[in-house]
């Protein structure tokens, strides 16, 4: 028997543009940013074929074909063997972490945690549903999830992912091989293996050498705290998402190269679309992270780095793929609704309708660009606030408030912005991630690429605005026709993508898992690329082409052979570590659950909570982990005031209305240490009621003292006024379950009912 720590788990084609890594003699020197230079390079290579570095070039193309297919196939086989290592890293620590393999069904659902159990809760609907059409059906009128009430829970939450895989799992010959929670783990950690060579194909674009791409892939697994949390949140809509985002971005990458044929920007748009599509499906957060590409899209519009039609295209990807998804969840209103779809209307509205916006000098320019951005802002916000007004949304409410709470701009008591600003994810970025990012050799040649790159792109800005620009026919043919001098596109975007989704993961850590895997690809194409190199040894005045070819390929291959030295073995270490899945307080309540209650029976408790019941046991629920509608909300708030000082007729009322039959109060929430003063759940009811917290410390002059003890306190003195009203039926160190009486007739002859604690 092997010895584990118990530990009890927190709740917490060439076509495309890919060349071969080895450049042509004289290919080292061409590598400009800018430029004339850039498009000369591009002429001497594959005559109307598509360059790796797009306007710079890559110069010409080795002699033997053969030696192109070699170093393609050397660079693809590589990017596999990487995604493979990452998807077998993050199956070994799950496995490890909780010794996957040896738990009981119930201990395997626990370990689904929060909202991470609701969504895998429908995968295990969908299977044990007597079909198919069955199973669709339960989902769209589902009466299980909240008490009271019918729901679609395809048009209200983003679980086609399940759907998906119930199906195929139901329709593959693997039942007999394979479990349904392992072919579901599997496939969440192979799309982890879809990030990884995302990520390898984007930095290889940029930099023509799939070196870059190996040393992304490296970086990606050795950062895995800050580029994932996949191994212990399986269920997450992220994980399912960001692989596409990352898939997208690489879509983009290729997109944005000139001397593209017809054919390859049909492909490439129809991946675009793809994987665009996919993001949005898989995660309720989409219109959010379109909502900061659409502003990359729009600031490289602005300074005039892409043709109309590259804006064009690129807007209407967006909004195909957000009005598919308002299809495929039976219009979903919050999609018509989000800030994005307003924001990509007005501009192509506005850009359509000032057709001499690039003319003048820089300062007319720059004068008409800030009268169109008012313009485009003006029109945004009034179509959202007509749309909103029309579909009488105001199920995402709530992530305003936060985001007006988060910066100082609204009311703090709040209690949805406070249970948002009091949890670590939905804070600051820590200033440890960069430690940890510089440990492995990965933030220094990042902040170095993105210093270089930013003083680049702000040089081609002024002259692009600074160009004067008139109308006559051949100047405007081409300007449609070309791609501008000034700066690479592709490198514009990504570096635009670092840069926006980097200030998004600063204010809020969560959204660091997009910005950490995308920087290890622009960190290695700092490394691998030509432009970096060029200006350091041109400042240094020993500028050769064989000088600057040979630290290009030394340096990253030094830099990999030292974190192969310094981290492989503190990764087989970690993956060696074994531990053990340890939490019979939970185990023992869904098992009494699920024996001693009726399958009908409805529960009431927290969020995080009630997820678990409803995976392991089936019952129904008041509330759960998805936030994304106003009405459960307002019942959650209601629920959670079992945590209040309120009077038991209240809480009562409160509980009936919702339909609970079981109220569990939770020690470690009514007790609770693990915030500070003012974020404990506690607090943020008291605030929102108006009462004094508990504890030593201040507290606002308008709070008054609560006229009614704490209830999850005084419910178990077991006195009068609480055992009229509810009967306690379970309890264990860390929860206590308590039956909701229904009202009666008042009667003396009626006695307590008598108590089944356990």
């Amino acid at each position: 028997m092997e010895l584990r720590k118990r530990v009890k788990q927190s709740k917490r084609e060439n076509h495309l543009g890919l060349s071969q890594d080895t450049p042509a003699k004289g290919g080292c020197s061409s590598h400009k940013m800018w430029g004339t230079a850039g498009s000369n390079a591009t002429q001497e290579g594959v005559g109307g074929g598509v360059s790796l570095l797009g306007a710079s070039g890559s110069g010409k193309l080795p002699c033997c074909p053969w030696r192109q297919c070699v170093s393609m196939a050397a660079g693809l086989l590589l990017a596999g063997l990487l995604a493979l290592v990452q998807a077998w890293c993050v199956n070994a620590i799950h496995e490890n972490l909780l010794w996957f393999s040896e738990l009981t069904e119930v201990e395997r659902e626990i370990s689904f945690r929060t909202e991470c159990g609701l969504y895998y809760s429908y995968y295990k609907q969908m299977l044990q549903a007597p079909s198919i059409q069955k199973g669709l059906s339960d989902l769209i009128h589902d009466n299980l999830t909240e008490s009271k009430r019918t729901i679609n829970l395809l048009q209200r939450m983003n679980i086609y992912q399940e759907v998906f895989l119930g199906v195929l799992y139901r329709l593959l010959p693997i039942q007999l091989y394979l479990e349904p929670v392992y072919f579901y783990i599997y496939t969440v950690f192979s799309l982890q293996a879809v990030y990884v060579i995302a990520l390898y194909l984007t930095a290889w674009l940029l930099s023509g050498s799939w070196l870059a791409g190996t040393l992304t892939g490296i970086w990606y697994i050795l950062n895995r705290v800050d580029t994932t949390r996949v191994e212990f949140t399986i269920s997450l809509r992220e994980n399912w998402s960001l692989p596409f985002l990352a898939l997208q971005v690489t879509a983009i990458t290729c997109y944005l190269r000139p001397h593209l044929t017809a054919l390859q920007k049909k492909v490439l748009m129809w991946l675009m679309y793809v994987t665009t599509f996919c993001f949005c499906l898989t995660w309720q957060f989409n219109q959010f992270i379109l909502l900061v590409q659409s502003l990359i899209i729009y600031t490289m519009d602005c300074v005039d780095l892409l043709t109309p039609t590259q804006v064009t295209t690129l807007y209407v990807v967006q909004v195909s793929g957000l009005l598919s998804v308002w299809l495929l969840q039976f219009c979903n209103s919050m999609i018509l609704g989000s800030l994005v779809l307003s924001f990509v209307v007005a501009a192509l509205i506005i850009r359509h309708g000032q057709s001499g916006l690039k003319t003048g000098s820089l300062m007319v320019r720059l004068g008409k660009l800030f009268l169109h951005s008012a313009m485009v802002l003006l029109l945004t916000f009034s179509i959202n606030y007509l749309a909103k007004k029309a579909l009488q949304l105001r199920s995402d409410e709530h992530i305003y408030k936060f985001i007006k709470s988060k910066f100082g701009l609204g009311p703090t008591r709040d209690f949805d912005a406070s249970l948002y600003l009091c949890e670590e994810a939905f804070g600051l970025l820590p200033l440890d991630t960069l430690e940890r990012l510089a440990g492995t050799l990965l933030l220094y040649p990042y902040v170095l690429t993105l210093l270089l790159l930013s003083g680049i792109f702000a040089v081609a800005m002024l002259q692009n605005l600074s160009k004067p620009r008139g109308s006559s026919a051949e100047e405007k043919k081409g300007a449609a026709e070309g791609q501008k001098e000034a700066f690479r596109p592709d490198v514009a975007y990504n570096l635009l993508h670092t840069l926006f989704y980097g200030l998004l993961a600063f204010s809020t850590m969560r959204m660091k898992y997009i910005w950490t895997g995308h920087m290890c690809a622009v960190a290695a194409y700092g490394v691998c690329g030509t432009e970096l190199w060029t200006l350091l040894l041109t400042t240094l005045h020993c500028y050769s082409k064989f000088l600057l070819r040979l630290v290009r390929y030394a340096v990253p291959l030094a830099m990999i052979g030292c974190l192969y030295y310094k981290f492989w073995p503190k990764l087989i270490e970690e993956i060696s570590e074994l531990r053990e899945f340890y939490d019979p307080d939970t185990v023992e309540l869904m098992t009494w659950i699920s024996t001693k209650t009726p399958k009908e029976a409805v529960f009431a408790g927290s969020m995080q909570l009630l997820a678990g019941i409803k995976l392991c046991t089936g019952r129904v629920l008041t509330n759960h982990p998805h936030y994304e509608d106003k009405d459960l909300r307002e019942r959650t708030k209601q629920v959670y005031q079992v945590y209040a000082r309120r009077s038991p007729e209240d809480v009562h009322n409160i509980l009936r209305a919702a339909g609970a039959d079981y109220v569990v109060v939770e020690n470690s929430i009514c007790y609770e240490r693990r915030h500070r003063r003012g974020c404990r759940l506690r607090d943020l009811l008291d605030l929102a009621n108006g009462h004094i917290m508990d504890g030593p410390g201040e507290n606002d002059p308008d709070l008054v003292p609560a006229s009614h003890p704490r209830f999850c306190e005084a419910i178990k003195m077991d006195t009068l006024a609480y055992t009229a009203l509810f009967t306690k039926t379970f309890q264990n160190k860390t929860f206590h379950v308590y039956r909701v009486k229904k009202k009666r007739k008042k009667s003396p002859k009626n006695s307590p009912e008598p108590s089944t604690t356990q």
